[in-house]
């Protein structure tokens, strides 16, 4: 595969869309660095969301910078970088974007009793299945004018999805 240096993706979607499974598939086939970006909310965002209150706008503007500074450290010394976060509004992804012009999004897409039927069945993560509702009703699709955002059908099996994002990826990485 010819490298692009540089390049960042942001796997996007509601809690349960299947993030973090994609990233650690991703990592371990393109060897690539992965940030959680939930490992950067502050404390009181964690604990807002163990107690089962959404986040509102305020909440995620210094999370949100944080991310994109990481994003901008990871362009810098990486070829190659993952990074998951939901970033489910517009302006959220335009944060991200800021100063980070090698930054592309994965949209993992998935209706609501899927993703619900998979949060259900989940164990050991803060994100609470009934507040997967909130979460929609925040999600801006992201448009077509959004050329950087490229949409994952997470319907079929992990390994499709994997196959898919590995085939995306490694097509942008040869132009």
């Amino acid at each position: 595969m010819n490298s692009t240096p540089h390049q960042v993706y942001v796997l996007m979607g509601v809690s349960g869309c299947g993030k973090s499974a994609l990233a650690a598939q991703l990592s371990q086939r393109l060897t690539c660095a992965v940030l959680d970006g939930d490992f950067l909310h502050p404390r009181a965002n964690i604990d807002k969301m163990a107690a089962g209150t959404p986040l509102d706008d305020a909440d995620r503007h210094p999370w949100l910078s944080a991310l994109s500074d990481a994003a901008y450290a990871m362009q810098r010394s990486n070829a190659l970088s993952i990074i998951v976060c939901s970033a489910l509004k517009r302006r959220y992804r335009d944060q991200l974007r800021a100063g980070n012009p090698q930054l592309s999004f994965l949209y993992l897409k998935g209706d609501f009793e899927l993703i619900l039927q998979r949060l259900q069945a989940r164990q050991g993560h803060f994100q609470k299945a009934d507040m997967l509702a909130s979460q929609f009703a925040a999600l801006e699709e992201p448009g077509p004018d959004e050329t950087d955002v490229h949409t994952l059908d997470i319907r079929p099996e992990l390994n499709s999805v994997v196959a898919g994002a590995l085939r995306l990826i490694q097509s942008r990485q040869e132009r």
